[in-house]
């Protein structure tokens, strides 16, 4: 999708003289976005050169699709030129970044970041790459393309450097779809252009680019297939298989009788949900169906995009979010895999009083595919505005008259296949009525420690034995964000999390390391992330072997049982006043649900509170805790 399509010609007309705040007007429009003054600068200064250098070649009539939206997700590319192909007199399209750089430099020897001159802030994607993967992602969602990959074409310009001051950068461009072009090699650039457009109108490519319908190619679907299907830990039992076999059966009855059916499967932590959903993406797209795979959390899909993936961006774009498919074309897909459900909002973007009248996000995502399927687990809903439960999905599909399958996985296969350590956490929590002591379970160990320098040791200790660990607590302290060093090398976390004298700080808030700690979404995963406590937002949807959690005052034992205290809870969420104390106790203890079960082979509990702690000993049969030493 573009907000603004010019001839190359029309733009540098007298008429296009404002085209800048139209642009951003059409921005505003379009995504709501407010663009900043420095943007509208860049389009004014970028975007004529680049009309210029079309006249140049005589090419006055391509056409310029500025700001184009990728397929199915918020990325922009600057511009993509649409003409006639000189050879083949097919369709011809370039993407095109452009950027005003004047000197660069590969950063720390890695080739696809690059340190700009006289620009602060983290290295930035080397321009050609980012070209590069636009267009490739491209390719593989526009049908238009599916038969002739070879149209689409990528270009970097960096118009204001010569090459002596980015010579650095052309040893990464190893492809012979896409090439970087500077102020030097501006004669070579117009040459490109007249090498690749016929001197004639553009605007039929366009019109064909722009109306192509978006789906996953078979190209991106036979990538996806050979990265997922030969995996071995991908192994389905019981429940599982039998919740895999309906979806497939589903999505093949929905393309032979034009059919659409809902389906929604249900599971405790580590119930196999994920495996389920890898597993169907592999065996979907290795049919040829059209499947996405997609979560409401960052750190999952920044996850599978890495682990599942690895490095092939091809593969890579099949991981999506919830509120990508807010502009997708109903039953564009035939399958929509929607893993980590229960994390669905009430709308896709920010809340807002003006967002009461949008479609809400189940029913995007039901009318994405003629089969959605949705993984969920009812009592992970940790935010006000989570939407994914069984009831309401089941409601939402019933109202449009679809079928509607529910699968429930009752065996549990994460916390060392106790199922008994689940119920008892359930219990513990009362989200079930019998009350929790531990009679134990030789699969899975659970113990209180006396103070947070005891529960740090003892996972310091199986860490040293090769298990993974990590730390999470209830969100009950300030999280600030990360500080300068006084050295002045660089930014560092602030311990935020402090009991009797121990601190930690909270994992690192975005997608950039800040010294060792490691990013948010790979906290769960890079071994620096046992530094940090980690959040219920980062935590859900990993495990680890060896699970220490913090319980903080807003959970605590009171006459006869745990209960909440609100106030006491920092997340912003329950500040909000809209979300009522009854809302808050069941946030908080779903939020505690998610935290004891990220364990796989044990957890070790500690709670901040003296007489929580006395309670937790007691059934579970363990020393009243000690004094905490220091």
């Amino acid at each position: 999708m573009t907000v603004f399509r010019r001839t190359a010609e029309a733009l540098l007309s007298p008429v296009e003289r404002n085209f800048a705040a139209v642009l951003a007007e059409q921005m505003k429009l379009r995504d709501g976005l407010t663009v900043s003054e420095a943007e509208r600068r860049s389009w004014e200064r970028s975007l004529p050169v680049v009309a210029h250098d079309l006249l140049e070649a005589g090419l006055g009539q391509v056409e310029m699709l500025i700001e184009y939206r990728l397929p199915l997700t918020s990325k922009r590319a600057d511009v993509i030129l649409a003409g006639v192909d000189r050879r083949t007199g097919g369709d011809a399209f370039v993407v095109v970044e452009l950027k005003q750089w004047s000197r660069a430099e590969i950063w720390d020897d890695n080739p696809s970041r690059v340190l700009v001159h006289n620009m602060t802030g983290k290295p930035k994607l080397h321009p050609a790459l980012q070209a590069k993967d636009y267009a490739d992602y491209i390719a593989g969602y526009l049908t238009e393309l599916a038969a002739n990959p070879d149209a689409l074409a990528a270009v970097a310009y960096l118009h204001n450097a010569a090459n002596a001051d980015v010579i650095d950068l052309y040893d990464a461009v190893e492809d012979d779809r896409t090439q970087l072009f500077t102020l030097t090699t501006r004669g070579a650039f117009v040459d490109y252009l007249s090498d690749r457009f016929a001197p004639l109108p553009g605007r039929a490519a366009a019109d064909r680019f722009l109306d192509s319908a978006v789906r996953p190619s078979r190209r991106l679907l036979e990538h996806a297939a050979a990265e997922i299907r030969n995996r071995d830990q991908f192994v389905l039992l019981d429940e599982q298989r039998l919740a895999y076999q309906l979806v497939v059966h589903a999505v093949g009855k929905a393309h032979r009788s034009d059919l659409k059916t809902v389906v929604v499967i249900t599971g405790g932590p580590g119930s196999g949900k994920s495996v389920i959903a890898l597993s169907l993406l592999g065996e979907l797209s290795q049919r040829g169906r059209a499947v996405q795979h997609a979560t409401g959390s960052k750190s999952f899909t920044q996850t599978m995009r890495r682990q599942v993936a690895g490095k092939a961006s091809m593969t890579q774009s099949v991981f999506k979010y919830f509120n990508s498919f807010t502009k997708a074309a109903k039953n564009d897909l035939d399958a929509l895999i929607c893993d980590e459900a229960h994390r669905i909002r009430r709308v896709s973007g920010n809340p807002s009083p003006r967002s009461q009248g949008r479609r809400l996000q189940i029913d995007e995502l039901i009318d994405a595919a003629r089969v959605p399927v949705f993984l969920l687990d009812g009592q992970q809903n940790v935010r006000p505005g989570e939407m994914g439960t069984l009831p309401r999905i089941r409601e939402h599909a019933k109202a449009r008259g679809l079928d509607f399958l529910h699968v429930s996985l009752d065996e549990q296969f994460r916390c060392g296949g106790s199922r008994k350590y689940e119920d008892w956490v359930l219990r513990l929590l009362g989200l079930r009525p019998e009350p929790p002591d531990w009679t134990g379970d030789e699969g899975f160990e659970v113990s209180v420690a006396a103070s947070p320098y005891e529960l740090e040791a003892a996972l310091r200790a199986r860490l040293a034995d090769g298990r993974s660990a990590r730390i999470t607590a209830g969100f009950c302290w300030p999280w600030s964000n990360p500080r300068r060093r006084a050295n002045g090398k660089g930014p560092s976390l602030v311990p935020d999390v402090v009991v009797d004298g121990w601190s930690r700080p909270w994992n690192v808030k975005g997608d950039e390391k800040v010294g060792d700690a490691p990013p948010s979404d790979l906290w769960a995963t890079d071994p620096g992330g046992f530094e940090q406590v980690g959040c219920v937002y980062t935590a859900q949807g990993f495990e680890y072997d060896w699970n220490g959690v913090i319980l903080g005052p807003d959970l605590v034992y009171r006459n006869g049982r745990l209960v909440t205290v609100r106030q006491a809870s920092r997340d912003p969420a329950l500040r909000n006043q809209d979300v009522s104390d009854r809302e808050a106790d069941e946030l908080i203890r779903n939020t505690y649900k998610v935290l004891l079960t990220r364990g796989m082979v044990g957890t070790i509990l500690y709670s901040t509170d003296p007489e929580t702690r006395a309670f937790l000993a007691g059934i579970l049969n363990a020393p009243p805790p000690g004094t905490p030493h220091r």
